[in-house]
Protein backbone atom coordinates (compact mmCIF):
# COMPACT_ATOMS: atom_id res chain seq x y z
CA UNK A 1 0.00 0.00 0.00
CA UNK A 2 1.29 3.75 -1.24
CA UNK A 3 2.01 6.03 1.94
CA UNK A 4 -0.98 8.10 2.89
CA UNK A 5 1.27 11.80 2.46
CA UNK A 6 3.82 12.18 0.12
CA UNK A 7 5.72 15.37 -0.46
CA UNK A 8 7.63 17.27 -3.57
CA UNK A 9 9.72 19.93 -3.58
CA UNK A 10 6.07 22.26 -3.63
CA UNK A 11 3.86 19.86 -2.41
CA UNK A 12 1.98 17.61 -0.44
CA UNK A 13 0.48 14.87 -2.10
CA UNK A 14 -2.83 13.78 0.93
CA UNK A 15 -4.85 10.94 0.84
CA UNK A 16 -8.72 12.22 1.44
CA UNK A 17 -10.86 12.80 4.65
CA UNK A 18 -14.44 14.03 4.49
CA UNK A 19 -12.65 17.35 5.90
CA UNK A 20 -11.50 17.72 2.64
CA UNK A 21 -14.97 17.70 0.74
CA UNK A 22 -15.61 21.69 0.97
CA UNK A 23 -12.19 22.50 -0.74
CA UNK A 24 -12.40 19.71 -3.24
CA UNK A 25 -15.80 21.24 -4.11
CA UNK A 26 -14.83 24.17 -4.55
CA UNK A 27 -11.72 23.44 -6.54
CA UNK A 28 -13.98 21.37 -9.04
CA UNK A 29 -16.67 23.81 -9.80
CA UNK A 30 -13.94 26.46 -9.91
CA UNK A 31 -12.81 24.17 -13.05
CA UNK A 32 -16.10 22.36 -14.53
CA UNK A 33 -15.81 24.54 -17.44
CA UNK A 34 -12.02 23.10 -18.37
CA UNK A 35 -12.52 19.55 -16.64
CA UNK A 36 -16.47 19.50 -18.18
CA UNK A 37 -14.62 18.90 -21.66
CA UNK A 38 -12.41 15.78 -21.06
CA UNK A 39 -13.48 14.12 -17.96
CA UNK A 40 -17.08 12.06 -17.79
CA UNK A 41 -17.83 12.88 -13.95
CA UNK A 42 -16.78 16.79 -14.90
CA UNK A 43 -20.99 17.24 -15.46
CA UNK A 44 -21.96 20.96 -15.64
CA UNK A 45 -24.62 19.61 -13.07
CA UNK A 46 -22.06 18.04 -10.85
CA UNK A 47 -23.18 18.81 -6.92
CA UNK A 48 -21.37 18.89 -3.61
CA UNK A 49 -23.55 15.27 -3.11
CA UNK A 50 -21.64 13.82 -6.13
CA UNK A 51 -17.44 15.22 -4.22
CA UNK A 52 -19.27 13.76 -0.83
CA UNK A 53 -19.60 10.41 -3.20
CA UNK A 54 -16.44 10.29 -4.30
CA UNK A 55 -14.34 10.87 -1.06
CA UNK A 56 -16.39 8.09 0.32
CA UNK A 57 -15.79 6.08 -2.71
CA UNK A 58 -11.43 7.13 -2.57
CA UNK A 59 -11.75 5.94 1.18
CA UNK A 60 -12.83 2.52 0.56
CA UNK A 61 -11.09 1.97 -2.20
CA UNK A 62 -7.88 3.03 -0.10
CA UNK A 63 -9.02 0.79 2.66
CA UNK A 64 -9.65 -2.24 -0.22
CA UNK A 65 -6.26 -1.23 -1.55
CA UNK A 66 -7.29 -1.19 -4.87
CA UNK A 67 -6.80 2.46 -5.55
CA UNK A 68 -5.25 5.35 -4.03
CA UNK A 69 -6.92 9.18 -4.72
CA UNK A 70 -4.68 12.24 -3.93
CA UNK A 71 -5.58 15.73 -2.67
CA UNK A 72 -3.10 18.14 -4.53
CA UNK A 73 -1.85 20.84 -2.11
CA UNK A 74 1.11 23.48 -1.89
CA UNK A 75 3.06 22.97 0.86
CA UNK A 76 2.70 26.88 1.40
CA UNK A 77 -1.26 26.91 1.14
CA UNK A 78 -1.59 23.26 2.36
CA UNK A 79 -5.73 24.20 3.23
CA UNK A 80 -5.95 24.99 -0.94
CA UNK A 81 -7.58 22.22 -2.73
CA UNK A 82 -5.02 22.34 -5.94
CA UNK A 83 -6.13 19.04 -8.21
CA UNK A 84 -6.04 15.46 -7.75
CA UNK A 85 -3.70 12.79 -9.01
CA UNK A 86 -4.57 9.27 -8.60
CA UNK A 87 -3.64 5.04 -9.08
CA UNK A 88 -5.61 2.57 -9.67
CA UNK A 89 -4.67 -0.88 -10.87
CA UNK A 90 -5.66 -1.99 -14.20
CA UNK A 91 -4.20 -5.14 -14.29
CA UNK A 92 -3.15 -7.38 -10.98
CA UNK A 93 -1.77 -10.25 -13.24
CA UNK A 94 0.39 -7.98 -15.58
CA UNK A 95 1.00 -5.46 -12.83
CA UNK A 96 -0.17 -2.82 -14.27
CA UNK A 97 -1.44 0.43 -13.17
CA UNK A 98 -3.24 3.71 -14.11
CA UNK A 99 -2.86 7.02 -13.07
CA UNK A 100 -5.13 10.17 -13.69
CA UNK A 101 -4.90 13.29 -12.95
CA UNK A 102 -5.83 17.03 -13.03
CA UNK A 103 -5.64 20.60 -11.81
CA UNK A 104 -7.75 23.41 -11.34
CA UNK A 105 -7.75 25.89 -13.83
CA UNK A 106 -6.55 28.69 -12.46
CA UNK A 107 -3.19 26.72 -11.68
CA UNK A 108 -2.32 25.39 -14.89
CA UNK A 109 0.84 25.85 -16.84
CA UNK A 110 2.82 25.35 -13.76
CA UNK A 111 3.94 22.18 -13.59
CA UNK A 112 2.32 21.00 -10.95
CA UNK A 113 0.49 17.58 -13.12
CA UNK A 114 4.41 16.65 -13.99
CA UNK A 115 5.12 17.23 -10.44
CA UNK A 116 2.65 15.08 -8.84
CA UNK A 117 2.74 12.27 -11.32
CA UNK A 118 6.30 12.00 -11.21
CA UNK A 119 5.94 11.55 -7.33
CA UNK A 120 2.80 9.05 -7.92
CA UNK A 121 4.80 7.50 -10.14
CA UNK A 122 7.37 6.46 -7.57
CA UNK A 123 5.02 4.99 -5.64
CA UNK A 124 3.51 2.92 -8.48
CA UNK A 125 6.86 1.60 -9.19
CA UNK A 126 8.35 1.39 -6.43
CA UNK A 127 6.58 1.30 -3.31
CA UNK A 128 3.59 -0.77 -4.81
CA UNK A 129 5.89 -2.75 -7.66
CA UNK A 130 3.99 -2.33 -11.20
CA UNK A 131 5.64 -3.41 -13.79
CA UNK A 132 3.77 -0.87 -16.36
CA UNK A 133 1.76 2.63 -15.67
CA UNK A 134 -0.53 3.76 -18.28
CA UNK A 135 -2.21 7.08 -18.74
CA UNK A 136 -5.11 7.22 -20.88
CA UNK A 137 -5.87 11.34 -22.16
CA UNK A 138 -8.47 12.60 -24.71
CA UNK A 139 -7.17 13.30 -27.70
CA UNK A 140 -6.92 16.90 -27.75
CA UNK A 141 -6.26 16.96 -24.21
CA UNK A 142 -3.06 18.69 -25.27
CA UNK A 143 -1.94 19.59 -21.53
CA UNK A 144 -2.51 16.58 -20.23
CA UNK A 145 -0.01 15.08 -23.70
CA UNK A 146 2.95 17.35 -22.34
CA UNK A 147 2.92 15.72 -18.91
CA UNK A 148 3.35 12.30 -20.29
CA UNK A 149 6.08 13.68 -22.68
CA UNK A 150 7.98 15.18 -19.88
CA UNK A 151 7.87 12.13 -17.61
CA UNK A 152 9.12 9.71 -20.36
CA UNK A 153 6.22 8.22 -21.71
CA UNK A 154 5.59 6.52 -24.73
CA UNK A 155 1.91 7.26 -27.04
CA UNK A 156 0.92 3.53 -27.72
CA UNK A 157 -1.75 4.41 -29.96
CA UNK A 158 -5.29 5.40 -29.62
CA UNK A 159 -8.14 3.69 -27.91
CA UNK A 160 -10.74 4.59 -30.24
CA UNK A 161 -13.99 5.61 -29.04
CA UNK A 162 -12.86 4.62 -25.11
CA UNK A 163 -15.38 7.18 -22.89
CA UNK A 164 -18.67 8.74 -23.20
CA UNK A 165 -18.24 12.36 -22.60
CA UNK A 166 -21.11 14.44 -22.82
CA UNK A 167 -22.42 12.38 -25.07
CA UNK A 168 -19.58 11.85 -27.82
CA UNK A 169 -17.68 9.08 -27.74
CA UNK A 170 -13.93 10.33 -27.40
CA UNK A 171 -10.83 8.80 -28.30
CA UNK A 172 -8.23 8.73 -26.15
CA UNK A 173 -4.73 8.17 -26.25
CA UNK A 174 -2.94 5.59 -24.77
CA UNK A 175 0.44 6.18 -23.12
CA UNK A 176 2.82 4.11 -21.14
CA UNK A 177 6.18 3.79 -19.08
CA UNK A 178 7.75 0.23 -18.15
CA UNK A 179 9.27 -0.30 -14.56
CA UNK A 180 12.83 -0.44 -16.26
CA UNK A 181 12.55 2.73 -18.66
CA UNK A 182 11.40 4.23 -15.19
CA UNK A 183 14.44 3.27 -13.37
CA UNK A 184 16.79 4.83 -16.10
CA UNK A 185 15.13 8.05 -16.28
CA UNK A 186 14.67 8.45 -12.47
CA UNK A 187 18.80 7.72 -12.75
CA UNK A 188 19.57 10.17 -15.65
CA UNK A 189 17.36 13.11 -13.72
CA UNK A 190 14.42 12.99 -16.15
CA UNK A 191 11.99 12.11 -13.13
CA UNK A 192 12.16 12.52 -9.64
Amino acid sequence: MPRPQLETERLILKRFSRRDTTTLDEAIRASLADLNQWLPWARMDYTSGDTSAFIRESMLAWKEDRAWDYSIRFKDDPGRHVGNVSIWTVSKLGKIAEIGYWVRSDETNRGICTEAVDRVMEEAFVALGYHKVVLRIAVGNDASDQVAKKLGFTREGVLREELLIRGNWVDHSLWSLLDREYQTLHRSGVTG
